[in-house]
């Protein structure tokens, strides 16, 4: 169903992934996804001159979008994922050496510090607030025989990094085999999984092994969420919050512990094409720099329609001066996790007019190949990840189309590329485009 891209000097690759734009049929759109539901005829026109598949991100796995996003550039996260926590402290510039330890934190709620009310303290904290409470925890907290960093990212978002004092270890590195406090997810065969249900309740972090290593890093993260609930429960920025009506931000929640960095093959250098990075997010920027990208600088996401246009310009700016592009788009995979699916459906819609119909207007499929999937799927009815496939579709230079004439979840199961898998996507991709 497919030919080749073409020329090697004038194709273009933009590369785009809809951060959890996958879900199930909702009875309320006549049992359509809120993809199939949405109105996108930009998006559908892309479908409509290319070709579509199915994309199995990690086979049975409800992925993080840490390992989906390695998966879907061509690293096999079985060999390349070390943790969440240091994907992170790349994009957030935390101070991080291996031998440390960094975990991915969510600013939550709790009644007591560890009955869970919300994981994401409403999702109403700005990064004016948490970096506030970061200032106070970095001040006011101490580890036992062990000195840390607490960086606030992007909203509720967090990396903590902790370095061992060394007086009661022979070596002062720290073990990541220690299990989550954020009771959502745990790692499984050393990649990270999404639950599907999960106690509402702050997790005690325990060692994986018997070492004195883990034992340690485990106490230290327990000691460290306990000590930071006490200086954040009665904070001002707390106060003011609870007089407004919204959730407190008393409690960290950590995951996906790490103490070493992935080492990724430049993708640059791989396929002899200059790649950047257009992303809002920590955990997307971490993982683009590692893989040898130029990032193209970002404002702070607000997560509305007013985010779109300086990323339609920045887009076209970097086309002239880059082979590849990857660009990733948060804001679908919020409302699946809140299970609003009509502000997803919303979300996507924005998306189409706001992004894709001005980025279409200023390129030219012919000699541009523009790809849209999805790093994982969040249904709706889930809140929360799951390892349903992934539509995907790929239209310009001489990709041949198809008989997907839209995109959606549906639409695409009958796609010309059939279904792939996550980590050999991007070598075809980079096939249909350059050759």
């Amino acid at each position: 169903m497919t030919g080749r891209a073409g020329s090697t000097n004038k194709s273009k690759l933009v590369f785009v992934v809809m951060d959890g734009l996958a879900d199930r049929p909702i009875a309320e759109f006549s049992g359509k996804t809120p993809l199939e539901a949405a109105y996108t005829p930009a998006l559908d026109s892309l479908a409509a001159k290319g070709s579509g598949g199915m994309l199995r991100v990690i086979e049975g796995v409800a992925p993080e979008s840490d390992a989906a996003v390695l998966a879907i550039l061509g690293y096999d996260p079985y060999k390349y994922y070390t943790g969440r926590g240091p994907l992170e402290g790349v994009g957030t510039r935390a101070r991080f050496k291996e031998g440390m330890l960094a975990l991915r934190c969510n600013f939550a709620t709790t009644a007591d510090g560890q009955s869970l009310l919300d994981r994401r303290a409403g999702r109403t904290l700005t990064s004016k607030e948490a970096a506030a409470l970061a200032a106070a925890i970095n001040k006011k907290v101490k580890l036992t025989d062990a000195n840390f960093k607490f960086y606030a990212s992007v909203a509720h978002r967090g990396v903590l990094v902790i370095s061992d004092g060394g007086s009661k270890l022979k070596t002062k590195k720290l073990s990541a085999n220690i299990t989550n406090t954020d009771p959502a997810y745990e790692i499984r065969s050393g990649i990270p999984h999404a639950l599907s249900s999960f106690e509402k309740k702050v997790k005690r972090s325990v060692p994986l092994d018997n070492t004195a290593a883990a034992a340690k890093a485990a106490g230290l993260v327990n000691e460290f969420t306990e000590k930071a609930f006490d200086v954040m429960k009665n904070h001002p920025v707390n106060i003011r919050r609870s007089k407004k009506g919204l959730l407190p931000a008393n409690t960290i929640i950590c995951r996906d512990a790490g103490n070493r960095l992935p080492q990724l093959y430049s993708i640059s250098k791989k396929y002899g094409r200059k790649w950047a990075l257009l992303a809002d997010m920590p955990l997307e920027i971490g993982i683009g720099e590692l893989a040898g990208m130029s990032l193209v600088h970002l404002p702070l996401p607000t997560f509305t329609a007013a985010d779109y246009k300086v990323r339609v310009e920045r887009t076209i700016a970097a086309l002239k001066r880059f082979d590849c592009l990857y660009i990733h788009i948060k804001g679908p995979d919020l409302f699946g996790h809140d299970g609003d699916y009509r502000g997803k459906k919303q979300c996507i819609e924005e998306c189409d007019k706001l992004f894709f119909s001005q980025l279409l207007k200023k390129i030219s499929l012919g000699n541009t190949v523009v790809v849209v999937t999805a790093d994982h799927a969040t249904p709706c009815e889930m809140k929360g990840h799951s390892a349903d496939p992934v539509p995907f579709i790929i239209s310009g230079g001489r990709v041949k189309s198809d008989f997907v004439e839209r995109f959606g979840e549906s639409y695409c199961r009958n796609g010309g590329f059939g279904t792939l898998n996550g980590s050999d996507f991007m070598g075809r991709v980079m096939t249909e485009t350059f050759k």
